[in-house]
């Protein structure tokens, strides 16, 4: 939480954090603002002490929104630099920096660097400026930064951002599942009031338009496969495939709060109108093993035994896991789970290679997510909720949607 940066900070010899770019969609601008329509800013947090913002004036209305303590950049100064240098923007911008930290009394430790910006303006700025303030290191933390740790774990208010945008999505769900079933069939292909097929990209430009009209984003897109696409975990589906009955489709559904703010995730796996034995036995097989976890899921656990129990309960049913074959594109072949909160994807990570320390702690809120996958059999299967733990401790969803694997045509087969 943010109240543990200091601390983090304290293990980590870090004397300030500096935190670059939008207040939107840039979730470490996003965890300490909140966000707003702050395009570019430079945020400010030295250990022990308040973070503060610097704007350029134009927006130091918006920044002031913050609640945060708002510094507005020194245009005269600014310009007065551009001129005696002849338009050097990266002089500018240099000495802009040299101001900020004597200002601070800043001018010696370990910064660490955040923020999203263009890579090459960044390197070229702070390159110069690691020249002119020798005795202050500029630091990239790259895998578990102290922002992440910080970000692990979620206040009452985050997790209830994230179980709206839950209700939010499973709405969405209903929408597309009701849209789907409505259609009329012809040889086992859905078909639209114009005679024509319904595709993949019919039904993802529904997908984007009901959440849109919630007022909710989704800048990662979504997966919508069918058939061979369902057995690939991460591919998005074809938008020229047709909607057939039989064929297991996967729908993965990751959306966030406008500006870029909290996410929610969560995957079901369908079949329209009937499902082949196949499929139906594949099904089972996950959910077997979805419902197993999700009992063992507790605080105080370890984050890398639930993955090596998903694979102990996947290979006693006769599937290929990436603990016994790590290089496998068929069976369970990804790992159970994640954190989510500003970014899709946070700590912990529920995997083979996750810290033997790492345990599940009061606050995080993770996904749980094994799924089966044979691209080559035209099917795969992946059942997703996203949870936090409860008064007892156990993990549950965030929000409750059926895991029905048939969905019954309105109008029958």
């Amino acid at each position: 939480m943010k109240s543990d940066l200091d601390a983090l900070m304290e293990a980590e010899n870090l004397d300030a954090l500096l935190i670059i770019g939008s207040a939107s969609h840039n979730p470490p601008m996003m965890y300490l603002t909140g966000g707003g329509h702050v395009t570019q800013a430079d945020l400010i947090k030295k250990r022990g002490e308040p973070a503060i913002l610097y704007c350029w004036p134009m927006e130091r209305d918006e920044a002031a929104r913050s609640g945060l303590t708002v510094y507005v950049h020194d245009m005269q100064a600014y310009n007065e630099d551009l001129r005696r240098n002849g338009g050097n923007f990266l002089e500018a911008h240099v000495r802009r920096y040299q101001r900020l930290f004597n200002e601070l009394g800043l001018v010696a430790g370990r910064v660490a660097l955040y923020g999203k910006f263009d890579a090459g303006h960044v390197f070229g700025i702070f390159s110069a400026l690691q020249e002119r303030l020798p005795e202050l290191r500029f630091v990239g933390q790259v895998g578990e930064s102290v922002l992440l740790s910080a970000m692990a774990t979620k206040d009452e208010q985050e997790v209830e951002r994230i179980r709206r945008m839950g209700q939010i999505t499973t709405e969405v769900i209903a929408e597309t599942a009701d849209f789907l079933t409505s259609h009329a069939v012809q040889d086992e292909v859905l078909i639209k009031a114009d005679g024509r097929p319904l595709t993949i990209g019919d039904v993802r430009r529904r997908i984007h338009l009901w959440l849109a009209e919630r007022n909710v984003e989704n800048p990662q897109g979504v997966i919508f496969a069918i058939g061979r696409d369902a057995g690939v975990p991460h591919s998005s589906g074809n938008d020229a495939d047709v909607l057939r009955l039989g064929q297991t489709i996967v729908y993965d559904i990751y959306p966030c709060e406008a500006g870029g703010g909290y996410y929610y995730d969560i995957t079901r796996t369908w079949c329209l109108g009937y499902a082949p034995d196949a499929a139906q036995k594949l099904y089972e097989d996950v959910l077997a093993v979805y419902q197993q976890l999700r009992s063992r899921l507790r605080v105080g656990t370890s984050a890398r035994e639930h993955q090596a129990m998903a694979c102990d309960l996947f290979e006693a049913r006769g599937h290929v896991t990436v603990r016994s074959d790590p290089q496998t594109l068929n069976g369970y072949v990804h790992s159970l789970g994640h954190g989510v909160g500003l970014n899709i994807h946070e700590s912990p990570m529920l995997s083979l290679t996750a810290p033997e320390t790492q345990q599940l702690k009061p606050g995080m809120v993770i996904t749980l997510e094994p799924g089966l996958y044979y691209p080559e059999r035209g099917m795969g299967v992946r059942l997703e909720d996203t949870c936090s733990a409860d008064a007892q401790g156990l993990f549950q969803p965030l929000v409750e949607y059926p895991m029905d694997l048939i969905l019954p045509m309105k109008s029958g087969r």
